[in-house]
C-alpha cells in the first residue's frame, strides 16, 4: 500500500468518511493513511481504499473479512527501516497481501485486533 508506511490517523474521522462502507454495527477499530490511500481494520474485516489517478476521482476499495485471512505476521522496524510490515496470506491467493506501516505504531494492538477478528 503506497510508496512509504502509512501512519496511524483518527478512527472516528475514517469511520464519518466511510460510513457507507460500513454494515450496522460494525466498528473502525485502527486506521493507517498514506499520501493518498487509507487501510484500516474493524471488528469485522480488512479494508483498503486506493485513491488512483492524478485527481484521485477513482477510487478502489477492497474488504476482506477476516474468515477469509489464512494467517498474518506482524514486523517491527529495525535499526535502518522505516516501517513495520503487516502480512495477511489469504485463502484462495498464492501472493501474500502486505502494508507497510509506520515505525512506533501498536504493534500489539494490531495483533489482538487480527487474532479476535481471526479466531470469531
Amino acid at each position: 500500500m503506497g510508496l512509504f508506511g502509512a501512519s496511524e490517523i483518527d478512527t472516528a474521522e475514517v469511520a464519518h468518511r466511510y460510513r457507507a462502507l460500513l454494515v450496522d454495527g460494525e466498528e473502525v477499530l485502527i486506521a493507517f493513511r498514506t499520501i493518498r490511500d487509507i487501510a484500516f481494520l474493524t471488528d469485522r474485516r480488512l479494508a483498503m481504499v486506493n485513491i488512483q489517478g492524478w485527481i484521485g476521482k477513482k477510487v478502489a476499495i477492497q474488504s476482506i473479512p477476516y474468515r477469509s485471512i489464512v494467517r498474518f505476521s506482524l514486523e517491527t522496524a529495525g535499526t535502518f527501516d522505516l516501517e513495520a510490515d503487516m502480512v495477511f496470506w489469504l485463502a484462495g491467493t498464492p501472493d501474500p497481501l502486505e502494508i507497510k506501516i509506520a515505525r512506533g505504531s501498536n504493534l500489539a494492538a494490531i495483533q489482538q485486533i487480527l487474532a479476535r477478528g481471526i479466531l470469531r
